[in-house]
Parts: C-alpha cells; structure tokens; sequence
C-alpha cells in the first residue's frame, strides 16, 4: 500500500470547487451548482422527472434567471399550497447560487 492509498478520499483529483469561485461551475455552466440543485429537487418532487426542464437566462452582472417547466399536472405537486414549496425550493436555490458567486431568480412557467 503506497502513502497515496491512505489519503483522504479524492487525494489527487481535481477539486470539485475549482472555478467556483470566479462564478463558473464545474461544467462551465455560469450558474452550474445552483441549475443542478433546483434540477435535482423539482425531479423529487414531480410525478414525471423526465419531463422537468430547467434554463437558464444571464442578465447583466452576477444574475441567473432559472425558468422551469414540468409536465402537465405536476404544476401543482412544484407549487404546493400557498406557494410554500416553491418558495422553499427559491430559498434554496439563492442559496446554492451563493456558492457559484450569481444571483439567482426561479420561475416557474405553466
């Protein structure tokens, strides 16, 4: 066993966050974790993961817009009563684009 085995996990790959500090995401993508994020949890949610869309539209500085769209009558399961799960996955969202230096808006479109 070399010193290298004994290493923590990922001893010498590319560090996942390199890049994230200049606003580029691992895959390029201006707002890469927080696209992946709001991807992952509108898949959770929806009754159809396949048919989530997720794009994404710079404005001027550090802003993202994120506009999804999901299959027809997932629009409900996405919203929640009140708006409340929506507001929670923006909530969460903002904060993801914390870590790729952008401010993000999400909007979901029926």
């Amino acid at each position: 066993m070399s010193d290298t085995d004994t290493d923590a996990p990922g001893g010498d790959a590319p560090d996942a966050n390199a890049g994230a500090a200049d606003g580029d995401g691992p895959s390029g993508d201006v707002a890469a974790h927080a696209t992946a994020v709001l991807e992952h949890v509108v898949r959770s949610v929806v009754g159809d993961p396949d048919a989530v869309v997720v794009n994404m539209q710079r404005h001027s500085g550090d802003r993202v817009s994120l506009t999804v769209e999901v299959g027809p009558g997932d629009m409900g399961r996405v919203i929640g009563r009140r708006g409340r799960i929506a507001n929670a996955i923006r909530t969460v969202v903002r904060a993801a684009g914390v870590r790729d230096g952008v401010d993000v808006d999400v909007e979901f479109l029926d």
